[in-house]
C-alpha cells in the first residue's frame, strides 16, 4: 500500500530531492525545514509541514480527485517558532485549527514561504459512516455531507495540544508508527467533531474566498487594537457587509459573536501581560482599555476563574 502522499514526491521532484522515510528535508538553497506525509489508508491522510522556503511554490495537486472527497483539518501555530519582532519578543500567535469542506480546498496546492502545520484529510463518507444517529446539529450535518462551501475555526485547548505534542514526539518505534499516528488523528477528528456539535448555529450560509478574507480582516482589525472595543457599524463599513451578514458568518466560522470573541483575546493579553510582562494589574488594565479596574477585575476572573492580582502571584 502506498504511505507516502503523492504531493510530496511532487514538491520532492522540484526542490531536485527525494523523499526519504516519507519525510523531505528542504534543501538548503531553496531554503530550511521539512515536510513529512503519511497516507494511513484509503480515507485518511496527514501531512506535517514545518519549513522557510525563499519563495512560494505552485503545484497542481496530484490527488485532486481524492482531495474532492475529503474533508481538512488545518492545525496551524501549534509548532513553535523563533521568529522574533524587532523588538526582540516572540510573535503573537494563537493556536487553532481550520476546519474546511473540500470545496474551499483548490486543485491548485500554494506551498507558502513560511509553514508550521499539520493538516489531515479525511473521506468525509468515512466520517459519515462512524455515526450511528442521523441526529446530528446542524454544524456537524452540513460539514459531514460535505457539499457546500463550508470554513469553521476551532481554537486550541488543552487535551489537542497533548495529543499533538504525541505526533510531534517523534518517540514511537517506526514498526507502529503509521498506526499510532492514524489513531492520533482518528482522535484529533474526533473531539474536533464533539466540540463543533456544540456550536448552536440552525442555518449555515455557503462562503466563499471573499468573504473569508473579509471575516480575517475583520477580525486582525479588531484583535490589533485590544483597548477598543468593536463597533459592529464601523467593521462592517470597513468590510463592505452589512452588519447583519458580518455577525452572522464571523459567528459562523468562529463559533463566538464579535463582542465575546474580541472580549476572550483582549483577556488572554491582560494575562499574558500580568504573568510574562510583569505589569501591575492598573498597567495591564488601562493598556487594554478599561477605565474602571473594578469592572477589568470582574471581566478577567470570569474568563479565567481568579482576580488579576492572584493570577499575577500564581
Amino acid at each position: 500500500m502506498q504511505t507516502e502522499p503523492n504531493i510530496l514526491k511532487k514538491l520532492a521532484h522540484l526542490l531536485w530531492t527525494d523523499v526519504k522515510n516519507r519525510r523531505l528535508e528542504i534543501p538548503e538553497k531553496f531554503g530550511k525545514g521539512y515536510c513529512t506525509g503519511y497516507v494511513f489508508n484509503e480515507h485518511i491522510r496527514m501531512m506535517i509541514f514545518n519549513y522557510e522556503l525563499r519563495e512560494n511554490i505552485v503545484i497542481e495537486n496530484p490527488d485532486a480527485g481524492v482531495a474532492a472527497r475529503t474533508i481538512l483539518f488545518k492545525f496551524q501555530n501549534i509548532i513553535p517558532q523563533t521568529d522574533l519582532l524587532p523588538a526582540g519578543k516572540p510573535l503573537k500567535i494563537t493556536p487553532s485549527v481550520l476546519i474546511a469542506t473540500s470545496s474551499i480546498n483548490a486543485d491548485v496546492v500554494i506551498i507558502h514561504t513560511n509553514t508550521a502545520t499539520i493538516n489531515i484529510e479525511v473521506d468525509a463518507d468515512y466520517l459519515n459512516g462512524l455515526f450511528t444517529s442521523a441526529d446530528k446539529s446542524p454544524v456537524l450535518q452540513s460539514l459531514l455531507q460535505n457539499t457546500r462551501p463550508l470554513l469553521f475555526e476551532q481554537m486550541m485547548y488543552p487535551a489537542l495540544q497533548k495529543i499533538l505534542d504525541e505526533i510531534m514526539s517523534d518517540l514511537v518505534d517506526e514498526n507502529f508508527k503509521l498506526f499510532f499516528l492514524r489513531v492520533k488523528a482518528e482522535e484529533l477528528i474526533c473531539r474536533l467533531l464533539m466540540e463543533l456539535e456544540k456550536r448552536d448555529e440552525k442555518q449555515l450560509y455557503a462562503l466563499n474566498i471573499r468573504d473569508i478574507q473579509t471575516i480575517y480582516k475583520v477580525k486582525e482589525q479588531m484583535l490589533g487594537h485590544l483597548a477598543k472595543p468593536p463597533v459592529i457599524k464601523e467593521l462592517a463599513i470597513d468590510a463592505g457587509m452589512s452588519p447583519s451578514k458580518l455577525k452572522r458568518l464571523f459567528r459562523q466560522i468562529f463559533g463566538n459573536s464579535i463582542f465575546n470573541y474580541y472580549q476572550e483575546f483582549r483577556m488572554k493579553e491582560a494575562a499574558l501581560l500580568l504573568k510574562d510582562e510583569k505589569l501591575s494589574v492598573s498597567d495591564v488594565g488601562y493598556r487594554l482599555g478599561f477605565t474602571n479596574l473594578s469592572h477589568f477585575s470582574k471581566v478577567f476572573a470570569a474568563h479565567t476563574g481568579m482576580k488579576p492580582k492572584q493570577y499575577s502571584r500564581s
